[in-house]
């Protein structure tokens, strides 16, 4: 009995190890400008532009629905595409959720780009400056 407690506290620690992320510091970012928002029956749809480092120029179309009748929280839908610097058209679709207090929004999501890559994603959006400050933190690059 003591060494399979032993041999499941070392696989566990093994596969923890293994697959923990660190999300202690972000991989990039940037801020994204709010370019049109468009209101409808319990959702907005919100188009977005700006810079992020390490993908160009970057381009997302959000559908944001609330899940309850204060409108404080909700989904995320839409997708994204990105420019990079050498002329390449990458794209990822967003699925995620959201939270709001007056003004401010954050947005959490994952994405899974065309190329491979894997990033956890966090928006601070502040609807009266239309900006979202972005950072990502890269789960799995484009490469494994």
């Amino acid at each position: 009995m003591k060494k399979t407690l032993l041999f499941l506290l070392l696989s566990f620690a093994f596969v923890f190890h293994s697959f923990s992320q660190d999300l202690s510091e972000p991989k990039g970012g940037g801020t994204l400008d709010i370019v049109l928002v468009s209101p409808g029956d319990g959702y907005s749809i919100m188009n977005f532009e700006g810079n992020i480092t390490g993908y160009g120029l970057v381009f997302v179309k959000l559908k944001v629905a609330s899940i309850n009748s204060s409108k404080t929280s909700g989904t995320l839908d839409g997708d994204a595409r990105t420019i990079l610097n050498d002329g390449t058209l990458i794209s990822t679709p967003i699925k995620g959720s959201w939270k709001r207090a007056d003004a401010l929004m954050k947005f959490y999501f994952l994405d899974a780009i065309n190329n491979g890559a894997m990033n956890f994603v966090m928006w601070d959006v502040n609807l009266l400056e239309k900006k979202a400050d972005v950072k990502y933190f890269e789960l799995h690059s484009a490469d494994n």
